[in-house]
């Protein structure tokens, strides 16, 4: 019951910072927005057919407030099942709410980060703080910490760190970049880690188009996946190697 108010407290915050956006949307400005769709082929998942299709449709914006990032993975097993799952991530940036300067060596700004994770299983609400860094190299580079309210488990802690490094080979453009999301243990899941980095190259100039077209990999590495713990019967440990193709619109 403990659990299950906290959580119905945590909907009805982010909902009414939801109505609260939705008020302050008139005068919110969209500083730019990215629209991609991938597709990822890889013959080694765990939990289900070794052998899938992702179709990842992402959206990015950074606005007055701060930011937003929302992906769907459309997966289709060897076996013929379809599945979907997608995350809503906004995050609200102090220096930009306050009018004032959350900057400090290498941090460039302080943020309220949420994410809402959506699957037909369950539903679970995340909130916390973000921390947006500035490195040599990177275009950018992130770490957000949060509160899990869990939908079949007890809630927990989540740690996320977010990158992206744009660099030049033979003078043809390319990027490495991806994510790593870390959970404790709690009652009903196991610790986990997993991660998930793209080295890509940019075709476009080969091709003549203004937006960007990447070909490339994308390596997958999950320690006890979606917490569920590795064992002889059932391995959840998966090192997955994704032929990759995706294109922003």
């Amino acid at each position: 019951m403990k659990i299950t108010n906290h959580r119905s407290c945590v909907i009805h915050a982010i909902t009414l910072a939801g109505f609260a956006l939705a008020t302050a949307n008139a005068q919110a400005e969209v500083l730019w927005h990215d629209f991609s769709a991938t597709y990822l082929k890889g013959n080694n998942y765990r939990l289900g057919s070794p052998h899938q299709q992702v179709f990842t449709f992402e959206h990015a914006a950074a606005t007055s407030w701060g930011d937003s990032f929302f992906f769907l993975d459309h997966m289709r097993e060897a076996s013929g099942e379809r599945s979907n799952y997608a995350e809503w991530s906004p995050r609200f940036s102090l220096s930009k709410m306050a009018s004032s300067t959350f900057q400090y060596g290498f941090i460039t700004d302080v943020l309220i980060s949420t994410t809402i994770e959506m699957s037909e299983f369950q539903t679970n609400f995340l909130y916390g703080l973000g921390i947006d860094f500035k490195a040599p190299g990177f275009q950018f580079l992130q770490l957000n910490g949060y509160r899990r309210n869990n939908d079949h488990a007890a809630d927990n802690w989540q740690l996320t760190g977010v990158w992206a490094v744009p660099f030049e080979l033979a003078e043809q453009p390319f990027l490495f970049d991806g994510f790593f999301d870390w959970t404790n243990t709690t009652s009903g899941q196991r610790a986990s880690l997993g991660m998930s980095a793209q080295l890509k190259w940019g075709i476009h100039p080969l091709l003549g188009v203004k937006n960007p077209i990447y070909l490339g990999v994308e390596y997958v590495y999950w320690h006890n996946k979606f917490g569920i713990a590795d064992s002889a019967m059932l391995r959840t440990h998966e090192s997955n190697m994704n032929l990759l193709l995706k294109a922003h619109f």
